[in-house]
């Protein structure tokens, strides 16, 4: 789940000069399950923004503090899904995260401090319910935040992004980047649950078969291990989410990554592609 003030991937952020992020706001919620995904990126507008210091509402949806947690009700409707699901459909349910700890170290991942990253809390606990669309369940979680002031495509060509969870608790995330500047971007940190951040020597790199659009994605691992590309959860033209199993730091993992072409989302074509996966309801 990823809420959006100014929503990076928006088109209809970029066609209006992005100059109003609160009336660019959505909370994007991304299902996968055996019986098929779910995905609801629904844009709204200023008049279905709430938020204080406490709250972030879009809509039918809000994020929450309760107490030390994290609180998401939400209730979007999904986009169309070929071929696992053919129509619209509602999911509604809550989700409850609670921190191991919070982090306090800020990354600058551009060079030049226009594009930042928080690991805000690297591991904690995760209970979700559902009223529809899905089935309840529990287990690890994870909560960073990115913020920045240019569009993401006007500073990164290439972006990888990974994190796992090793058997004892602690987290990997690992940022490879190539900058729009042909400068490189990399580093790799290990995140124990109390919130000590220990930066580790960036691992070894293999690329792993393309997306169907054709986006480029790599696998990190231990010198003489190799990644494995376990299964593909985004597919689009500029962006790739996936599963990798690995092994880092001398233990095998799986590991989330996302791949993005800043150079593929930088094209018009691309951009007037999105609608379908994210409609805009500012009325």
């Amino acid at each position: 789940m990823i809420s959006f003030v100014g929503s990076v991937f928006s088109p209809y952020y970029h066609w209006a000069g992005r100059r109003e992020p609160d009336d660019h706001v959505c909370i994007n919620v991304a299902l996968y399950a055996p019986g098929g995904h779910r995905w609801t990126m629904t844009e709204r507008g200023r008049k279905d923004l709430k938020r204080d210091a406490l709250s972030f509402t879009v809509g039918p949806s809000q994020l929450r503090r309760e107490g030390d947690d994290i609180v998401i009700d939400f209730d979007e409707i999904s986009v169309p899904r070929p071929p696992s699901q053919w129509l619209p459909k509602r999911i509604k349910g809550s989700i409850r995260f609670t921190a191991d700890s919070v982090t306090s170290q800020v990354f600058d991942i551009d060079g030049n401090g226009r594009h930042r990253w928080w690991p805000i809390s690297p591991t904690g606990r995760i209970r979700v319910d559902f009223e529809s669309g899905g089935e309840d369940w529990a287990g690890h979680g994870y909560m960073d935040s990115n913020w920045g002031t240019e569009p993401l495509e006007k500073g990164f060509a290439q972006w990888d992004w990974a994190r796992g969870r090793l058997p004892g608790g602690d987290a990997v995330i690992v940022y490879d980047t190539v900058r729009t500047d042909g400068s490189l971007g990399a580093f790799a940190l290990r995140i124990r649950p109390d919130g000590e951040i220990e930066q580790i020597s960036m691992p070894a790199r293999t690329r792993l078969a393309n997306g169907f659009w054709g986006v480029p994605r790599a696998g990190h691992h231990d010198h003489g291990a190799r990644p494995v590309l376990r299964q593909t959860l985004e597919d689009g033209p500029f962006y790739t989410r996936s599963v990798v199993r690995t092994r880092l730091l001398s233990e095998n993992i799986d590991m989330m990554y996302e791949s993005l072409s800043g150079t593929r989302f930088a094209s018009p074509i691309v951009k007037a592609m999105l609608p379908f996966r994210m409609p805009r309801r500012a009325g």
